[in-house]
């Protein structure tokens, strides 16, 4: 394939025109102005390739290269346009760009794919504006009902349903969709960790998607004073709190690759330097590749949580709030990436992904498979979001040959 390290940085950049924030990165948040004014250009940058572009009800964007058998099948490529707040030019941006100039060139090269072959900028993933995430892909592959977004509202209290409105979209009211004729969907993406960096290999062949559980854990003890409670009589939450986690995370290490533990937010009462503390929540975060070994590990810690507390006359209230299984890609997609990396002669490790992805929304509904491109010091999510222009064609390359495979 003959897109250049030039082509795939001014196309970036060009993306990156709307939503650049004064403050440093990107933002662009669903249903905004710098939002649908992304939308449009990419609408027209796919119009001036030869696609036909258009918008579904809810505001994915698709372009697509007719195919010559005369089916209905569809071979998809492609991510989403949001980003987080100050969030860098790649997630998201780079599996749309990527995937528009990967079958531009399949086209201009080769012609014609057999079967249509599409991109989709999918409308959102993040859920950075308002508390809801993957309405894009959830409205690719099925419809959201309007109980799901009737309460939800940004920041600024603007309702989702009247931003969609704003933006000249809706609720999806049609029976069907391009997912009721797609054969196999590959999303680009960097890979948001150092893994590939670490490792000195430009791209990796994601084979799953782990399964996440996260809680908000809250421990009630006995505020009192710091300097006349001797030890043995405090019901002190923060020694509880350093218990769990010393011991959570050492069993973390003890299980190994691919679990994944992390202790990221505590809030604590009264928070002073001279009281004992009587209250306090954190959270707790989870990922495994396995759901057996994922509920197993965790079933395990929380009733470590709750034995450490009583040890200390400290009640526990546990919350898992979020229980989602990981998601295998298709095995015969994965193959088909791996051969398009051996096709094109790039170095390539097979990787599951511990970040979520609109990939496994899509996953359990049509086959699916993603590449990965590396990322400088495994930063994303920041204006210092950064890959190398080299590894972007390597990957784009095998997105290409993995695309041809499918399609032609």
């Amino acid at each position: 394939m003959s897109v250049t390290e030039n082509e795939i940085v001014e196309n970036v950049e060009w993306l990156a025109k709307n939503g650049a924030d004064p403050a440093g990165g990107m933002t662009r948040l669903l249903f905004t102005k710098e939002w649908l004014a992304a939308q449009l250009a990419l609408k027209q940058r796919f119009e001036e390739a030869g696609m036909v572009a258009s918008f579904d009800e809810v505001g994915n964007l698709y372009g697509t290269y007719s195919g010559t058998d005369g089916s209905e099948d569809i071979i998809m490529t492609g991510s989403h346009v949001d980003t987080v707040i100050q969030g860098g030019k790649y997630d998201g941006a780079l599996g749309v760009i990527g995937g528009f100039l990967a079958v531009k060139h399949l086209v201009e090269e080769y012609g014609r794919p057999k079967k249509n072959l599409t991109v989709i900028s999918m409308a959102e993933e993040e859920g950075s504006r308002f508390p809801f995430v993957f309405w894009g892909s959830k409205n690719l592959v099925g419809s959201v009902p309007a109980s799901e977004i009737a309460d939800v509202v940004d920041p600024e209290g603007i309702s989702f349903a009247d931003a969609m409105r704003d933006c000249g979209f809706s609720l999806r009211t049609s029976p069907t969709s391009a997912a009721d004729h797609m054969k196999a969907f590959v999303e680009l993406h960097i890979e948001q960790g150092n893994t590939l960096e670490m490792e000195d290999i430009p791209v990796g062949v994601v084979n799953a998607i782990v399964g996440q559980r996260r809680y908000n854990i809250t421990l009630k003890g006995e505020a009192n004073h710091a300097g006349t409670t001797r030890m043995c009589y405090r019901h002190d939450v923060i020694q509880v709190f350093a218990e769990i986690v010393n011991r959570s995370l050492g069993k973390a290490v003890d299980e190994g690759d691919p679990l994944v533990l992390t202790f990221g937010h505590i809030e604590v009462v009264p928070n002073t330097v001279n009281v004992v503390p009587g209250d306090a929540m954190f959270t707790m975060d989870c990922r495994h590749t396995d759901r057996a070994a994922l509920v197993r590990f965790t079933e395990q810690i929380e009733a470590d949580m709750a034995e450490i507390a009583a040890e200390h006359g400290v009640e526990i209230e546990i919350d898992r709030w979020m229980d989602a299984d990981p998601v295998p890609m298709d095995p015969a997609i994965v193959k088909c990436v791996e051969s398009a990396c051996k096709e094109v002669g790039v170095r390539y490790r097979v990787m599951h992904s511990g970040a979520g992805h609109d990939s496994q929304i899509i996953a359990p509904h049509i086959p699916t498979g993603m590449v990965f491109v590396r990322s400088v010091k495994g930063i994303s999510h920041s204006p210092e979001e950064y890959t190398e222009p080299a590894d972007l064609k390597e990957g784009i390359r095998t997105l290409g040959a993995a695309l041809h495979a499918l399609a032609y």
